[in-house]
């Protein structure tokens, strides 16, 4: 095996100006123990980092992929956020805002008595006014109605920020309705796709048959729906041909609309949404609304009526009695592997975090982060900012003009870390014991108001589209704008008492990587505000295109068993890859330079575990290591459909077979696996 080791003075921690009174030592964060000896860094390095963790790890039974860092530190979360809503849920006295509702929501999730005594009354009176639907008035607001109650079929109407124009806030009209992953689950003739349609087909059988019908008229309710979301994926748009923001901008007034889909009574549509006022909506995809209404006057309305039926039992299966979430999980897991459901008191934790969930992470942060957390990992981002300023200055392919947009635009990125600043309120929101999947209804529906009560308004750029406990962070190019939420601020993301190597490998390359979203094939068309612009030169937009299409190729290269990563699909998340791990390993190696980094003692930017990594080592460990995952086939072959993202081995392997600091860091010879030759080489950022 082989196994670079640093050279003996680099593993004693050196002394800095603080370390007499730093406290206890600093720790790499290198987990030894995730180390496959066996296999050489230089021939597969995510197999290296991770694959004694991934041999020894069995994937939780209600789990279909699990990532070490991300799903291990969800984990932890929830564990905190069970035990508040029990607290909560038993009557405590809380000085939080909304103790109650908190309370009564779980406990109302909790309640599998009473739930299960409920059976279907809690969607009865919707199929009840379903029944009723006799024409195509009817029909649209039935649309709107379903809506409200968070059924989106076959359309999903929202606010959005206009992509011609940041400041203003205008509808947005989506694709909805398909209960299967995306079109291509539809349309293939792939042997496994077609038995997939097959056992869909059956569920949706079997979900009609627990409302009452009998095996023959649920057989044929299942074909009737099935044909309809054919007909609708036959419209939609393939995943990778979305990444375009121009592919799915589309701004029209209502006339606009009345002419793209004249066989909708909109009017009706918007009224029952209380958007009677809505001038301009952004059509995401105008040929799926087109046939939307071209089916609306040709199908049946009892066709219609049965497909909308089968999304009411889809969308509220989850929160109804024991045959219908069973049922449901049923078709989950068909497409995750996963071998159970999670306990109970964790779907209800999950569902609460969704319905309330500013009102649950205010409480969470109090618990988890201090203001001092928050600012310590500011600092670490402040510095992932200054790599990128000084990447924008030396990259030779880029004129001044562009350059100069560039850097405004990076000026101008805003910061949201760890939570809001205002938080949410939930004063309209009826919460009721007893109610389980009524509080779910009414939460959304009121969420729902409150978006679409901010079209017309002027944008507020507070907004938060995570709620604080998410183990994830984002970019928002029409914000220029990156959330980190404090869910993802902990180890072993972040952990001031180990070496900055490992805190800049792992939520460093976390930063970078969402930082670069804003200059990647898709972010770099937003100007600084957010507005869609082409701010870049000719020359320098053929630089990138050709530096964007070298990442593209390197990822369609790769398979991981009979299946092929779709280098399009995951473009984006490939070259934020790849630019993140390079502005985390400048950022470390400025930091270390300096006499004290970010947020803390110099004395964490030397190998002090005494394990034998030089810091460029830990750095390169710290990074590959917080991607550790195990999946299982199933719900492998889910994410390269549908995820933007590649699989966790190219996520590690594919930036640094690239990167000539890794190659340096564990003397890989040219040639080597992990070492892609200098003329396939790919770098964007």
């Amino acid at each position: 095996s082989e196994r670079p080791r640093a050279p003996s003075a680099d593993r004693t921690a050196q002394p800095g100006p603080d370390q007499a009174d730093a406290g206890p030592p600093v720790r790499s964060g290198v987990d030894e123990g995730a180390i496959d000896p066996a296999v050489a860094p230089c021939d597969d390095f995510y197999a290296f980092s991770c694959g004694a963790w991934e041999r020894g790890f069995e994937i939780p039974d209600d789990e279909g992929i699990w990532y070490r860092s991300f799903h291990g530190l969800r984990a932890k979360n929830e564990d905190v956020l069970r035990a508040l809503l029990e607290e909560l849920a038993s009557g405590k006295s809380f000085d939080e805002p909304y103790a109650k509702k908190l309370g009564d929501f779980y406990a109302g999730c909790m309640d599998e008595g009473g739930i299960e005594r409920a059976g279907a009354h809690p969607i009865e009176p919707i199929l009840k006014a379903l029944g009723a639907v006799k024409d195509r008035r009817a029909l649209a607001i039935a649309f709107a109605q379903l809506l409200k109650l968070g059924v989106s079929a076959p359309l999903s109407f929202a606010s959005a920020q206009d992509f011609g124009d940041a400041t203003r806030v205008i509808g947005q009209l989506d694709p909805a309705g398909l209960g299967l992953p995306e079109r291509d689950y539809y349309v293939s003739s792939d042997a496994t796709k077609r038995e997939l349609r097959r056992k869909y087909e059956a569920h949706i059988a079997s979900m009609f048959v627990l409302v009452g019908a009998s095996a023959r008229s649920a057989k044929e309710s299942a074909a009737v729906a099935l044909r309809v979301e054919l007909a609708l994926a036959r419209a939609s748009m393939r995943q990778e041909d979305t990444r375009d923001p121009k592919s799915v901008y589309h701004r029209l007034n209502r006339d606009g609309i009345e002419r793209l889909a004249p066989e909708i009574p909109w009017s009706d549509y918007f009224a029952e949404l209380g958007a009677s006022e809505v001038a301009d909506v952004n059509v995401s995809q105008p040929a799926f609304v087109g046939t939307v209404g071209r089916l609306v006057a040709s199908l049946p309305i009892a066709d219609w009526k049965t497909y909308l039926t089968w999304h009411v039992l889809r969308t509220f299966a989850p929160r109804l009695s024991s045959r219908f979430v069973d049922e449901s999980f049923r078709m989950q897991a068909l497409l995750t592997g996963t071998a159970k459901l999670p306990a109970r008191s964790l779907r209800c934790v999950r569902a609460t975090d969704e319905s309330l969930g500013e009102a649950l992470g205010r409480a969470f942060v109090k618990r988890t982060m201090g203001s001092q957390g928050k600012t310590r990992v500011a600092d670490v981002l402040s510095s992932i900012e200054g790599a990128m300023s000084a990447t924008l200055n030396r990259v030779p392919w880029m004129d001044g003009p562009t350059r100069t947009h560039a850097r405004e635009k990076l000026i101008h990125v805003a910061n949201m870390v760890a939570y809001p600043n205002t938080w949410r309120t939930y004063d309209d929101v009826t919460i009721d014991r007893g109610t389980y999947a009524g509080n779910v209804q009414r939460a959304g529906a009121i969420e729902l108001a409150r978006q679409l009560a901010q079209i017309g308004r002027p944008l507020d750029r507070t907004e938060w589209l995570m709620t604080p406990a998410s183990v994830n962070a984002y970019y928002q190019p029409t914000m220029n704008q990156m959330v980190f939420p404090a869910g993802i601020l902990q180890p072993p993301f972040f952990a001031s008492e180990r070496s900055a190597a490992v805190n800049f490998g792992a939520l460093g390359m976390v930063m970078g990587h969402e930082l670069t979203h804003g200059f990647d094939a898709s972010g770099r068309q937003f100007d600084r505000y957010g507005n869609l612009r082409d701010w870049w030169s000719e020359s320098a937009s053929d630089e990138f295109e050709q530096r964007a299409a070298s990442v593209e190729q390197q990822y369609s290269r790769y398979e991981i068993g009979d299946l092929r990563i779709n280098g399009k699909l995951t473009l984006d998340e490939n070259i934020a890859d790849l630019g993140g791990l390079n502005l985390a390993y400048a950022a470390f190696k400025a930091a270390a330079g300096s006499a004290r980094g970010p947020g803390g003692a110099s004395r964490a930017y030397a190998a002090v575990d005494g394990a034998g990594w030089s810091p460029d080592q830990q750095f390169f460990l710290g990074f590959a290591q917080s991607w550790c995952a195990k999946a299982r086939d199933e719900s492998l072959r889910l994410a390269v459909a549908t995820d933007t993202h590649s699989p966790a081995r190219f996520r590690v392997n594919g930036p640094l077979s690239n990167s000539r600091e890794f190659a340096a860091a564990f003397a890989c010879a040219p040639g080597r696996t992990m070492v892609r030759p200098d003329a396939a080489r790919c770098e964007v950022w």
